[in-house]
């Protein structure tokens, strides 16, 4: 397959250089979030060149220095990003090994390289850093520079230290918020108090009697403040918003009927499997429906952004996980040419999804405007954070199985009904919160999903994994958007693989059959296999059918992640008293080539971790004007109180390509607790989260 980074980005220098300090600076487009990637990144280029990692020097993405990438998302950048250094690293080892091949007079099959140095069998040698002036690297990529054997691999496999943690335990400034540039000012912006609320007037004179103000900036409905002093820009923020009057009106849902709303709502049909079995009537059918609430990035920090205008020229920094789409948004609503705009990554309130850091960045330009060659930043605050960011979307699935008269199943049908998961900046439809607020007002259509060969949307991970002979599987795109909702950590696959593993853990019931076994005939896929076992083997998974009602219970998760990338499998343990309470996972994991062992592990803890959360606790709350849930007491998280043993297995496929982790444990660990729930109860809950409420709420429905 061909890379699709190196497709719109083959000029070896625009990925590396090599210095005559005896460093490498290299240059991904995908950003760190946290995730461990630049680490990662930081191996592969050691390896495929022969000198040590601490030679690495990896540059923060840049949008006039860095490779376009898009997003990083998707668990996608150890294939992209990865796969495009090591075919860059691979190369540009071999113009060095040519370059003193010559010099030396040998052979460059003759020649080693140890850290940098490159040697002839009777000892002369150059090195990397001598002969850095003499190998131009701006140049495409051509084929034919053979990789390294992962049989010979020394510095990817290992788990080596991160390279962005000793600033984050030494409270060393790396964040973007952390950032004083001379002269930097601090803006705050008042937000409308509802969705589609409109500016009818406001008094600016109170705000602009606090000391240290320097603008009152309105444009149509976006209003912000710029003081020379943090204390002082809250202050007539405060102001602001007690001086602003407001027209506002009812347009969201029935939050009480929210999947009335989904199911009921204009739609865009899209069949993604439809494959049909032997015709014949059945003998049992079963129906379940499946739902989620919206649910919130909830990111511990808030969003922050920091803009310069100077000359005409617009800087910006920004913990967007797209630089390049946020350019292309800022200069399109600026109407700037691109050379005249430069967005910078600076590591901040991380998230997997679409948080509201390129809205804070857009917030900063706005503000910056108004008083040139003075750098402006702006923090959120937690309500507009929780109240204001994109949404993971609402989610309604039906499921129906046709069984035959042995049990077994002849017809699966899947609908996801949901509003779109892919809103992220860049295109003219997805327009960055401040732009539709402005006098110049840009629309915002409702989100859209990937096409499935992209992994999908609402439909990711709707198709089932297990072999089946019959399936119809189709998602329903809401066509109105009355909140904003956009990409959030695996997308549709939380709900789908809920969806789709609590049906097949009922269905082992009804054939009286260990859930495990039962899933294990249905599979031919011998890596999904080889995960399920190695979860329940290490979880201490019995054989038989499960005793079930005792309190608590073992329950079992699996899927591939996006039906192509990796493979997880999970056993929960959950104890259910007055709530649930997971008391241990156990993860399996199938990531291919593993380049940091213990960077998988970290992300696959991570989003079981997530998964919990989101699965047990969190549930955006909205009236009919706004989002209401806008702090940690009406939005709670998972607290470390709550946080189980998570024992992570992993399967090692050296030879095989690396498969992304970030997102593969969300949907399983979402799936096991349910069915542990089931083994723990006897009672199925399919509306989530896993509250006391909605437990009460199966028990009489």
């Amino acid at each position: 397959m061909t890379n699709p980074s190196l497709g719109t980005t083959p000029r070896l220098d625009r990925w590396l250089t090599i210095g005559s300090d005896g460093t490498v600076a290299v240059r991904s487009g995908k950003v760190e979030l946290g995730q461990g990637l630049l680490t990662a990144l930081a191996q592969i280029v050691a390896e495929e060149l022969d000198v040590d990692p601490g030679r690495i020097r990896m540059v923060p993405a840049a949008t006039d220095v860095s490779p376009d990438e898009s997003y990083t998302a998707g668990s996608l950048s150890i294939m992209h990003s990865g796969g495009a250094l090591r075919a860059v690293g691979a190369q540009v080892r071999a113009l060095f090994l040519a370059e003193a091949a010559a010099r030396l007079a040998v052979p460059a099959g003759e020649l080693s390289v140890t850290d940098g140095c490159i040697a002839a069998p009777d000892g002369r040698s150059t090195s990397y850093w001598e002969l850095a002036a003499a190998v131009p690297l701006d140049r495409d990529l051509e084929p034919g520079a053979a990789a390294k054997s992962p049989a010979d691999y020394g510095v990817v496999g290992r788990s080596l230290p991160r390279v962005d943690v000793p600033d984050k335990v030494a409270g060393r400034r790396r964040f973007l918020h952390d950032l004083r540039p001379d002269g930097m000012l601090f803006g705050r912006v008042v937000r409308p108090p509802s969705r589609g609320a409109v500016l009818v007037s406001v008094d600016g004179q109170a705000a602009r009697r606090v000391p240290g103000v320097v603008a009152v900036v309105r444009d149509g409905s976006f209003l912000g403040v710029v003081a020379e002093r943090e204390e002082n820009a809250l202050r007539a923020q405060a102001a602001l918003r007690s001086a602003a009057v407001w027209q506002e009106e009812d347009t969201l849902p029935d939050e009480r009927d929210l999947p009335g709303f989904l199911v009921s709502a204009p739609t865009e049909e899209t069949v993604l499997a439809e494959t049909e079995a032997q015709s014949r009537p059945a003998a049992r059918s079963v129906r379940a429906r499946f739902t989620r609430p919206y649910l919130a990035h909830a990111s511990i920090a808030p969003s922050c952004g920091l803009a310069l205008w100077d000359g005409g020229r617009l800087s910006v920094w920004s913990h967007s996980q797209g630089v390049h789409k946020l350019h292309a948004s800022i200069c399109r609503s600026q109407g700037l040419a691109p050379e005249d705009v430069v967005v910078q990554h600076v590591e901040g309130a991380g998230c997997y999804g679409h948080n509201a850091a390129d809205d804070a960045a857009y917030d900063a330009v706005l503000l910056a405007r108004a008083v040139p060659g003075r750098p402006v930043q702006v923090v959120w605050t937690r309500e507009d954070e929780l109240g204001w960011g994109p949404l993971g979307p609402a989610m309604v699935i039906d499921v129906e199985v046709e069984l035959d008269e042995t049990g077994g199943v002849q017809r699966w049908q899947h609908d996801v009904w949901s509003n779109g998961h892919a809103h992220r900046p860049g295109p003219p439809s997805a327009p960055l919160l401040a732009a539709t607020h402005v006098a110049a007002a840009e629309t915002a259509l409702p989100a859209g999903d990937p096409p499935l060969p992209n992994g999908g949307g609402s439909g990711r991970n709707a198709v089932p994994l297990y072999d089946l002979p019959g399936q119809l599987v189709r998602t329903h795109r809401l066509t109105t958007m009355p909140l904003r909702t956009s990409a959030l950590r695996a997308l549709g696959a939380h709900l789908n693989v809920y969806a789709i593993e609590s049906v097949v853990d009922e269905l082992a019931v009804l054939a009286g059959a260990d859930p495990v076994d039962y899933r294990l005939g249905l599979l031919g896929d011998e890596r999904a296999r080889a995960v399920l076992r190695a979860a329940a083997e290490r979880a201490g998974w019995g054989s038989g059918v499960p005793d079930v009602g005792s309190g608590t219970g073992l329950g079992v998760g699996l899927a591939r992640y996006k039906n192509k990338g990796a493979y997880c499998a999970v056993v929960a343990e959950v104890e259910a008293e007055t709530h649930v309470r997971v008391r241990r996972l156990t993860v399996a994991v199938d990531v291919g080539l593993e380049v940091n062992p213990d960077g998988v592990v970290n992300q696959i803890e991570g989003g079981a971790l997530q998964a919990l959360s989101w699965t047990t606790k969190e549930q955006v709350r909205f009236d009919a004007r706004t989002v209401t849930s806008r702090t940690w007491e009406e939005y709670p998280i998972l607290t470390f109180s709550e946080v189980p043993p998570v024992d992570v297995v992993l399967l090692d496929r050296p030879g095989d390509p690396s498969l992304g982790a970030g997102e593969a444990s969300i949907g399983p660990t979402a799936a096991a607790i349910g069915n542990a729930l089931y083994a723990a109860t006897g009672l199925r809950v399919r509306s989530l989260p896993l509250t006391p409420e909605n437990v009460v709420a199966a028990m009489e429905g």
